[in-house]
């Protein structure tokens, strides 16, 4: 999963980037051609999307002090309702001013020159970031924001860029203090992000700039952006008045606080669900790795005496263990009550989201009303490739023609259990499919789950990973720890570099699952973008800068981290969202949502690639390679019960979409009601009753996935085409590899938003 600012995607809020742009471009074609613009504009609240940072905000109580100017162009502002001008002066600028470098904040106070947020770091100081340096660190650089705004860009990014630092902490290193210190601050923020989103002179300014003689002097990204914007702004809160921007503003306040509270429950429910296991028939079934996590965790909670081959153990919903339960556990009671643990959390008592998700979705309703458009979904695609039409039938296509196999895969699964003698085998429940599908596949291709991991040691698949990545896109990537400051001990930091050795990138990897304090999932994120402006050094642009983070296995005693294929596979994925980061040509890129998945879901199917697969599986133990045999079974496993996999993510889909364009909430329906007549066509067993997930689906609840999820199967449709180009080349000619990889490079890596996402996946 990628993580991209909601809002930006949506209803094209103004990024930092954007700001940029203007300010660049109005000092580009200034200095050309002397122009002047004058428009008039009244309301000017401000509103900028902070990337990565809280997608719902608070209403403005008030306007930015006159002037409010940056060192491109300047105009002033007065009073809310009164109109004023914006004008370029007809004076032309040198073109030769010295680039803007960014430097700490001359903000003053003792407690502030002390604070980490508010340094001059190249990175993040995440080892000593604390919950007491978030209140006085955002408010001094709200202080500044307000009070002087010669060097917009300049600011804006640092903020942008702290607010990340502290909202990534709090996903990956959660606590009761640093939630609190994010509450108090968050309304402030939110005032700012509103006003810059609702600037009419920035509005004004695009419009301007398309309406020059000069519009032809910009490159292509900057023009697609400021295209976008202009359409995204009339989409947007510009256009609203005065009561509906209040009504609007609000509701987006009210809409953040929810979507933090849906994300703390998810997490302290999982958190909260704890069983221990002390009889050691009910742990039979689970391989040594599951054993050893299992007592590991139990050493961790007290237990200290506890072993993999005595126990106790402890068994959580973290994704390593919850899976590993629902796979092996021979003690069907148990795999019952884990997957009833699962499918409910944060449905009851102090955590329940389900009035939660209700409220949003009220919200995001009335928002789009507000919009003059008909539901949710019509305006979160606005921006977007697909059309809700459009999504709904590929998700239509794939379903109807997933259904056929799913009911084979079913058959299949129940005759297989009968013949093992499981009494269960009528009368297969939820909790019974993962299990007596891992035993069909063992059966089916001799694959043990436990045995393959053997030979995907964490350092291993890293190589092979990076080995790909020099053969693909002439990248070489190193270890660089110690270089920056990380949040814990098991993050790992990279540096990137092209083949003569300049550095182009950085990354974190943090990689284990760490159930009391991370979010589960898999996510890439950004910490800083390629900036020509913001450059460090004034020659040279600012380097991207981004985090990966997985849940995969930790290490076990003195073992390194052995992980499944599934494991691998999401490592894979998540490197190819942060190559689009890493990789791009384009300072101010943006992406569209339903494509943003393309080159992560491209990665995976290197996990399949005989040479990289080879490469990356050798026994952590004997280094000896993955038999060729085995290789040929996991290729034709594959595709095993492909259908239900498919049914499964159309449901999700449907739902995501279902919710957002035919619900109504408050009404006869409840969403879970939507949820089991989507289920009813998309599962070959009877609908779970007491299913919840929807109370834990971070994706579209809190996540930036809201109306969009269909995005994963729109775009695997084009990663699938994408890799068919390499297969046509030749998976064995390096030549070829190497050519193609380039050609993938410089354009769905390189031009990113910069181009129309179509024309760019036509290039390549």
């Amino acid at each position: 999963m990628r993580r991209i600012p909601k809002r930006a995607l949506a209803t094209g809020s103004v990024s930092t980037a954007t700001v940029l742009i203007i300010v660049n471009m109005l000092t580009l074609m200034a200095s050309m051609t002397c122009i002047a613009l004058s428009r008039s504009v009244y309301h000017h609240h401000h509103h900028h999307h902070l990337h990565r940072y809280a997608r719902h905000h608070s209403p403005p109580k008030k306007s930015f002090p006159c002037p409010l100017w940056s060192s491109s162009f300047s105009f002033c502002l007065q009073s809310p309702h009164k109109a004023t001008s914006l004008s370029l002066s007809n004076t032309c600028p040198s073109a030769s001013a010295p680039p803007i470098t960014p430097q700490a904040l001359p903000v003053a106070g003792a407690h502030v020159e002390r604070n980490p947020l508010l340094q001059n770091f190249e990175f993040p100081p995440f080892n000593v970031v604390e919950a007491k340096h978030v209140h006085p660190g955002i408010l001094a650089l709200l202080k500044k924001l307000e009070s002087n705004l010669e060097e917009l860009e300049r600011i804006v990014d640092q903020l942008d860029v702290v607010w990340g630092m502290i909202t990534h902490l709090k996903a990956v290193k959660d606590t009761v203090e640093l939630r609190a210190a994010i509450e108090e601050v968050q309304a402030e923020v939110v005032k700012f992000e509103l006003r810059l989103e609702q600037s009419k002179p920035i509005y004004n300014a695009y419009k301007a700039l398309q309406g020059s003689p000069d519009w032809n002097v910009p490159r292509d990204a900057q023009k697609r952006i400021v295209e976008n914007r202009t359409k995204g702004a009339v989409l947007n809160e510009v256009a609203l008045e005065d009561d509906k921007r209040e009504e609007f503003d609000k509701n987006e306040q009210e809409l953040e606080k929810l979507s933090s509270k849906f994300t703390e429950n998810v997490l302290d429910a999982t958190k909260e669900f704890e069983k221990l296991i002390t009889d050691k028939k009910d742990m039979e079934g689970l391989p040594a790795t599951a054993l050893g996590l299992a007592a590991q965790t139990a050493v961790s909670k007290g237990h200290k005496n506890a072993t993999p081959e005595d126990g106790p153990w402890v068994i959580t919903l973290d994704a390593p263990s919850y899976n590993s339960i629902m796979q092996h556990a021979r003690n069907r009671a148990l795999r019952e009550e884990i997957y009833h643990a699962y499918v409910t959390r944060a449905s009851s008592g102090d955590l329940d989201n389900t009035l939660i998700i209700d409220q949003i979705l009220k919200l995001r309703l009335e928002q789009a009303k507000l919009e003059d458009y008909n539901n949710y979904a019509e305006l979160r695609m606005a921006m977007n490739m697909a059309t809700v039409d459009k999504a709904e039938e590929l998700l239509e296509k794939l379903r109807s023609a997933s259904c056929d196999a799913a009911g084979q895969d079913m058959e299949d699964l129940k005759r297989f259990a009968k013949s093992q003698g499981a009494k269960e085998s009528d009368n297969l429940r939820h909790w019974d499919i993962i299990f007596w599908s891992e035993r069909l596949r063992e059966s089916k291709f001799d694959i043990s789950e436990e045995e393959l991991r053997q030979y995907f040691s964490l350092p291993n698949v890293m190589e092979g990973l990076f080995n790909l990545a020099r053969t693909l896109f002439e990248i070489e990537i190193e270890a660089a720890d110690g270089l920056a400051p990380v949040w814990n001990k098991d993050v790992r930091f990279y540096r990137v570099k092209d083949l003569l050795g300049n550095p182009i990138a950085f990354f974190y990897f943090d990689p284990y699952s760490r159930p009391s304090e991370k979010h589960g999932g898999a996510w890439t994120d950004e910490v800083v973008g390629q900036s020509r402006v913001l450059s460090r050094d004034g020659a040279s642009a600012r380097l991207p800068i981004v985090t990966i983070v997985c849940n995969q296995t930790p290490p076990v005693g003195n073992k390194t981290s052995l992980m499944t294929l599934k494991e691998v596979e999401a490592v894979f994925h998540e490197f190819g969202h942060a190559l689009q980061h890493m990789l791009t040509r384009n300072d101010e890129g943006e992406l569209v949502l339903d494509a943003v998945e393309l080159p992560s879901q491209f990665m995976e199917n290197w996990c399949y690639h005989r040479e990289t697969l080879m490469g990356i599986a050798k026994h952590y133990e004997t280094g000896e390679s993955l038999p060729e045999d085995v290789y040929r079974k996991l290729l034709a496993a594959r595709t095993f019960r492909a259908g239900t996999s498919i049914l499964s993510e159309i449901r999700l889909a449907s739902v995501d979409l279902q919710l957002h364009t035919k619900y109504v909430p408050g009404g006869l329906e409840t969403v879970y009601d939507v949820d089991r007549r989507v289920c009813e066509i998309t599962e070959v067993i009877p609908p779970f009753p007491e299913d919840r997930f929807l109370c834990a689906f971070y994706h579209i609840f809190a996540g930036e996935y809201a109306a969009s999820y269909y995005g994963y199967k729109w775009a695997e449709v084009l990663s699938a085409d994408a890799f068919s180009a390499f297969e046509d080349a030749g998976l064995n000619d390096s030549k070829a590899l190497k050519e193609t990889g380039q050609r993938f490079r410089d354009t769905i890596l390189a031009l990113g938003g910069g181009k129309d996402p179509l024309q760019v996946f036509i290039e390549f």
